[in-house]
């Protein structure tokens, strides 16, 4: 691993799984910690539309989105090592 690589595990991510932003994108008014849904799967699973809305489920927001810009949320108990894959960014 060079320096500026870092390892990361990541569960494959699906359509309609709940995402939280991990960084801010001011261009875009949208900031760390929003919470949106995957729409749609981009470039075979390389980027992800990802859908912002408001309480009343109105969309505000939509665009394409790599997936160490996001992180998906999980509700449940999640066991690392089941379907999990490593991926070096």
């Amino acid at each position: 691993m060079t320096k500026g690589e870092r390892k990361m595990t990541t569960k494959n991510i699906e359509l309609f799984d709940v995402v939280a932003l991990k960084v801010d994108l001011p261009e875009q008014n949208l900031w760390q910690g929003q919470v949106g849904t995957v729409v749609e799967v981009l470039a075979n699973g390389a980027a992800f539309e990802v859908e912002f809305s408001d309480k009343q489920g109105r969309t505000y927001k939509s665009l394409g989105l790599y997936p160490e810009q996001f992180m998906v949320l999980r509700f449940e108990p999640v066991d690392p090592d089941l379907d999990s894959k490593t991926i070096t960014v």
